[in-house]
């Protein structure tokens, strides 16, 4: 007997799968579900704003030829894809009124990848234009809202993949991050959302060959759907010649090993940034907590003393590498935030560019011998709880104010700079109820580790299930 809807969409992402393989749903009831899902709760949040079950439904039909237990990864789960992706015949507007009818014929390697493993693609997630900002809001589509108070931010720039999953009209999601923007969405969301290592998933590469500041990574409602995710979108590309091979392990069975570090830092701060004396107490705690698991927990974190100078002037040449021709023909229709951003960038010499290089390979060298002490570094994925909606960005924390819209996202994007992965992990909640998550790393390419350690905290914090929730407003 099929479950009934509202079990689907409470169900793992795991589980699903497995429902999928054992032939108790098909990949078409599913996407029934989501449909009238999104009909029930998107509305008030506005995560997904451009459908496209013809196309998912069509996909699924093909797929369900093959015999259940062969259709891949996924199996035939529904996924949506942030609208920064192509994706070959639907609309991909990127959040900016430049591309609000573009219509691309081809496909991302990324997506590629993802349908090749069994993901039905129904949907685009909504995004700040170009992914600028860490808060979802567009000229196209307008803002998305935080399920867990529409009047706040549900953070960005992956916040409609982040909104989708709280809200339960999607069981797993693709995001992007540059500054955060897979970590941010996630705290905000109550979700799991995590940047993985350069190269680990292959995409197309566009402006420039071996762009790094950005990477494409998964998001889900718990660790081991997280892990799922990533293993269906990894793997090597001969387009994208940073991509890495598929390990021989999966992540997912990293995830389910048991495996827990011996020692771990937290640092409130990473010595670089304020954070609300809030977010400071229940990350703080939540780390602390690994100890149960017979953890070492101390308070240390790697000299990261250059990451704002070095990730404005990297991010800056980023936008001028990618964006300088739309600033020159398209100006009119471009927000404030990315004309700065690319302006900043056109201004750069070599030797700006020479130094920041510079900066962020001592940063990273350091970071690397940190973790010869340190299996994982624990900090607060974002230095504020969800903000009202109507703020652009986080002007000030803590007393101190911030001179840019970027300044205030230190804390994930330092983490950057030093190429490792790290994830979100839900850790709890303000006084007001609304989520807070932790900031959780590793050393470059330590994803089996990280998921491993994620895992065993998610187990001692009992977060697990907390989503999906209905939207609601605050009371």
């Amino acid at each position: 007997m099929v479950a009934s809807n509202q079990e689907l969409i409470k169900a793992t992402a795991c589980a699903v799968v497995d429902k999928l393989n054992s032939g108790q749903v098909s990949p078409l009831d599913l996407l029934d579900v989501l449909e009238k899902r999104i009909a029930e709760v998107d509305g008030a949040v506005n995560a997904l704003p451009t459908l496209c079950f013809d196309r998912a439904r069509k996909n699924a039909k093909e797929l369900m030829k093959k015999p259940a237990g062969e259709r891949g990864l996924l199996a035939g789960l529904p996924v949506p894809i942030k609208d920064l992706t192509n994706v070959a015949g639907v609309l991909t507007t990127q959040g900016s009124p430049i591309y609000k009818d573009t219509v691309p014929a081809q496909s991302d390697i990324m997506v590629e990848h993802l349908e090749s493993n069994g993901a039905v693609i129904y949907a685009k997630s909504n995004t700040p234009e170009f992914g600028a900002g860490a808060n979802t809001f567009n000229e196209v589509f307008g803002p998305t809202l935080n399920p867990w108070d529409t009047t706040r931010s549900a953070a960005g720039s992956s916040g409609g993949a982040a909104a989708a999953l709280a809200s339960g009209t999607a069981w797993l999601a693709h995001g992007s991050d540059m500054g955060g923007s897979l970590r941010n969405p996630a705290s905000f969301c109550g979700i799991v959302g995590m940047r993985p290592s350069i190269g680990r998933v292959a995409h197309t590469p566009t402006a420039k060959i071996d762009r790094n500041l950005g990477v494409q990574g998964p998001m889900a409602r718990n660790v081991e759907d997280l892990a799922l995710m990533l293993d269906a979108m990894t793997g090597e590309h001969p387009a994208d010649p940073l991509s890495l091979p598929k390990l021989p392990t999966s992540f997912l069975s990293a995830a389910r090993s048991g495996k827990k570090p011996k020692r771990v830092a937290y640092s409130p701060d990473l010595g670089i940034t304020p954070v609300d004396p809030e977010v400071k107490e229940i990350t703080r705690k939540a780390a602390m907590r690994f100890a149960e698991a017979g953890v070492i927990v101390e308070e240390a974190h790697p000299d990261l003393r250059e990451a704002h100078e070095c990730f404005h002037v990297l991010r800056a040449f980023d936008f001028a590498i990618s964006k300088a021709d739309l600033l020159r023909n398209k100006r009119d229709l471009l927000k404030p935030e990315v004309i700065w951003n690319i302006e900043e960038g056109l201004k750069l010499s070599a030797d700006d560019i020479i130094r920041a290089e510079a900066q962020r390979v001592a940063m990273t060298n350091r970071a690397l011998k940190f973790f010869e002490t340190y299996d994982l570094l624990l900090a607060p994925a974002t230095i504020v709880a969800p903000f009202p909606i109507e703020n652009r960005y986080v002007a000030e924390c803590d007393g101190q104010k911030f001179d840019n819209y970027v300044l205030w996202l230190g804390i994930v994007y330092a983490i950057t700079l030093i190429c490792s992965p790290a994830l979100s992990l839900p850790c709890g909640f303000t006084k007001t109820g609304l989520p807070v998550g932790l900031q959780m790393i590793a050393p470059s390419r330590g994803e089996a580790q990280l998921l491993a350690g994620a895992r065993a905290l998610e187990d001692i914090l009992g977060v697990r299930g907390t989503t999906p929730i209905d939207p609601k407003a605050a009371k």
